[in-house]
């Protein structure tokens, strides 16, 4: 089963995709953000690594499609927005003309959803739902805004299943 978690900042989304695999066992953390001195994602952090069960592993990396290719069981990715802007920051994208990294981010998202579709072990991946409000003002806001969506769009295809998460609620967009 592969499910796709999806939903705004602060919505819950996170602790109902942990809520999805608290009975598997041996579950991989596949934690995607970036490092920071920042204290306020930080304190992100702390939050999400205090709710996870002390018998869940955690891998930290921007190598997803490595990651899902090394899983021996069951997967939560959190998330492919974070995974995103890391892969944003590692191709220079912010100031950069966009042919020249288009491409490249095209594979590399192409990637992530072959990676998915083809790992054998139950996955759930966490993502931000974008493009509910008006065109982001800023170059960065707007690239990021296009990338994950169709990124969002890729995986919830190759994916059994789809929930939106609002205000807490568990909404099923796509059932198995």
């Amino acid at each position: 089963m592969k499910t796709l978690v999806t939903g705004g900042v602060r919505s819950g989304k996170s602790t109902a995709a942990e809520r999805l695999l608290a009975d598997a066992g041996q579950v991989t953390y596949i934690a995607t953000g970036p490092r920071s001195d920042d204290p306020d994602w930080a304190e992100r952090i702390a939050a999400h690594r205090s709710r996870r069960p002390s018998h869940w592993s955690t891998v930290e990396t921007s190598d997803l499609p490595g990651a899902l290719a090394r899983l021996e069981g069951p997967g939560l990715v959190d998330c492919l927005g974070t995974w995103l802007t890391a892969t944003l920051d590692d191709l220079e994208v912010w100031e950069a003309p966009q042919p020249h990294w288009e491409p490249t981010l095209a594979q590399r998202l192409q990637d992530v959803v072959e990676a998915w579709a083809e790992c054998p072990h139950e996955l759930v991946a966490v993502t931000n739902e974008v493009g509910w409000g008006v065109v982001p003002e800023h170059r960065s806001g707007r690239i990021f805004a296009d990338w994950l969506g169709r990124l969002n769009q890729q995986v919830a295809a190759s994916s059994d299943r789809v929930l939106l998460v609002v205000a807490g609620q568990v909404l099923a967009v796509k059932q198995p």
